[in-house]
């Protein structure tokens, strides 16, 4: 079986599949504002998603990372062309969840998405300071809190003027604004992003 793509039509916001043609925005990007341009995502975070996102994340199926750059390269490469980005910025985790998993997968993705295109990866300019809770048990207002001062800019991000953000899961996107809104202070004009798979619900 394979994964369900995330396909038009889709929020011209954050590409999250939309029940009608005639909307171009989703629930959820009609009634908050987001520190973001746009986004785009692969597929569908559903049941089959759900099982391989966990795989790769705390089953050191490190190899899926491929898989899910060239699905995203294939879907988006043109479109990621379109933003200019002058960096590929994964999504930071915890210190603590660093050492326990060995990894960060979406700097694996954006190291394989960056090798591709030419563009370069920064893994230093964004750092999570805050150890948060998971996000999938809170609700939206509990995950805005939970993501308060839980990134900080650390290195040179004044240098870069457009940014995208690389993460796994797009699901209300608190993370990638609390991500998106220190970058923005920091200097960068525009910030985008590209993630695995997104969410259905509002």
């Amino acid at each position: 079986m394979l994964p369900r793509p995330a396909e038009e039509p889709v929020c011209m916001k954050c590409g999250k599949p939309l029940p009608e043609t005639e909307t171009e925005y989703c629930p959820d990007c009609m009634r908050r504002e987001h520190g973001f341009e746009k986004g785009r995502a692969a597929f569908v975070y559903d049941q089959l998603m759900r099982a391989s996102i966990s795989r790769f994340k705390y089953h050191n199926r490190r190899e899926y990372a491929d898989f899910y750059a060239e699905e995203l390269l294939r879907r988006f490469g043109r479109t990621l062309r379109s933003w200019q980005p002058d960096a590929l910025i994964p999504v930071p985790i915890h210190k603590s969840r660093m050492r326990k998993r060995g990894f960060n997968q979406a700097a694996l993705v954006a190291d394989r998405i960056g090798e591709r295109l030419g563009i370069p990866v920064e893994k230093e300019v964004l750092l999570r300071v805050k150890k948060t809770k998971p996000q999938k048990n809170l609700s939206d207002a509990g995950r805005r809190e939970n993501l308060k001062n839980a990134f900080q800019v650390c290195g040179n991000a004044v240098k870069l003027k457009r940014a995208v953000l690389i993460d796994d899961i797009y699901t209300t996107g608190s993370t990638l604004d609390a991500a998106a809104a220190v970058l923005r202070e920091a200097g960068v004009e525009k910030v985008y992003f590209l993630s695995i798979c997104i969410g259905r619900g509002f």
